[in-house]
């Protein structure tokens, strides 16, 4: 069963799918939906029951107690699971709170105002808020009187989490959520330690090159991370990847692969892009540009045109702009190739993160 690289595997094609195989979900799934911002995920919520225990294990191996005051502040996919967080934290901790993404001067004042003492958010959301308590409001850290950071929703970058334990002089833990439903499915409380998996059974390892799982002691390599899909009793490929030492030990994600893009928590879909670039006359290729060259991602596609008289115009950049706004709630910046080609290369993915492999799986040397 060897995965083509479009979600479906030669021979057993409805027990394994990856992220492209649920958008057609939306039409036929039925009870409390999951719905990515984009609305090219629709997976079914489960049992509330069941949610509510991971997000109340989640807050209970970072720490979280009865005298915490939690504020939830996600952006991207992750959002959708806010509710769902403050709804456990209100349960652990004393009070609980989602404020959603604001801006950090917003996000301070939402802190400070509520005596938060857990702070749930995005890597790089974390840095970011840190930066400009530093740089632009000029306040100290420790003033916040945070006890508890939780991350989540994105692959953090190199020494975030002793970065954020030291400056706010708090507990960093990293929780792996699924990429589908936002549940909590593992922690770790350092950025060397492996995951701590909550449900070993929902989740696991699988060959990138073909739909086999893998069981430990796992071999030194690649391997990307699936979870379990009760109610369509499929097996999800998460596009996360990790590199597990030779062992037992189950590593945090390290890198994306297939054809979306974990960009500021949003999974963004090259798929989608390339059919929305097909719709416009005269686009001849394309590449996605991604870099996190301060705390947040910035996204740039770059646009060839096949002829001359539109590398200059203004209106067919405007074109381009409105399809991606189309698209993605992730602000994706336009630029135009100085040059004209009929053959310049479509669906380049330039990740100067450092985090997505490739689009094709089995293309991927371990």
């Amino acid at each position: 069963m060897r995965d083509r690289g479009d979600g479906a595997a030669d021979g057993n094609t409805a027990a394994w799918r990856t992220r492209s195989d649920l958008a057609p979900a939306g039409r036929t799934a039925t009870g409390l939906l999951l719905v990515s911002a984009d609305a090219d995920s629709v997976t079914a919520a489960g049992g509330h029951a069941e949610r509510a225990g991971a997000y109340a294990a989640a807050l209970e191996a970072a720490g979280v107690g009865a005298t915490d005051r939690v504020v939830v502040a996600l952006s991207g996919d992750g959002e959708l699971a806010g509710a769902q967080w403050a709804q456990a934290a209100a349960e652990v901790a004393r009070a609980a709170a989602s404020v959603g993404p604001r801006g950090r001067l917003r996000l301070h004042h939402a802190l400070d105002s509520l005596g938060a003492t857990t702070l749930v958010i995005t890597p790089t959301g974390a840095m970011d808020l840190l930066a400009r308590l530093h740089l632009e409001f000029l306040l100290d850290p420790l003033d916040l009187g945070l006890r508890h950071i939780i991350l989540t929703g994105e692959i953090a970058s190199r020494r975030t989490m002793p970065h954020l334990a030291a400056e706010f002089e708090a507990e960093v833990t990293e929780v792996y959520c699924s990429p589908f439903t936002a549940v909590p499915l593992g922690w770790r409380s350092s950025e060397p330690a492996p995951l701590t998996l909550f449900d070993p059974g929902s989740v696991g390892l699988a060959s990138l090159e073909k739909d086999e799982s893998l069981v430990p002691p796992y071999a030194a390599g690649l391997a990307e991370v699936v979870v379990a899909d009760p109610v369509a009793g499929a097996t999800l490929r998460t596009g996360q990847v990790v590199r597990p030492a030779a062992g037992d030990a189950f590593p945090a994600p390290e890198h994306t692969v297939g054809d979306h893009v974990l960009v500021r928590g949003v999974w963004l879909s090259l798929n989608r892009i390339e059919r929305a670039l097909g719709r416009i006359d005269g686009v001849s290729g394309w590449e996605l540009g991604v870099s996190r060259q301060g705390t947040l991602d910035a996204v740039t596609l770059t646009v060839t045109f096949s002829r001359e008289s539109l590398v200059g115009n203004p209106m067919w950049k405007g074109r381009v702009r409105q399809a991606l706004q189309a698209l993605t709630p992730i602000t994706i910046d336009v630029e135009i190739s100085p040059q004209a080609s009929e053959t310049a290369p479509r669906g380049v993915v330039n990740d100067a993160r450092g985090h997505h492999l490739g689009r094709d799986r089995t293309a991927i040397a371990r």
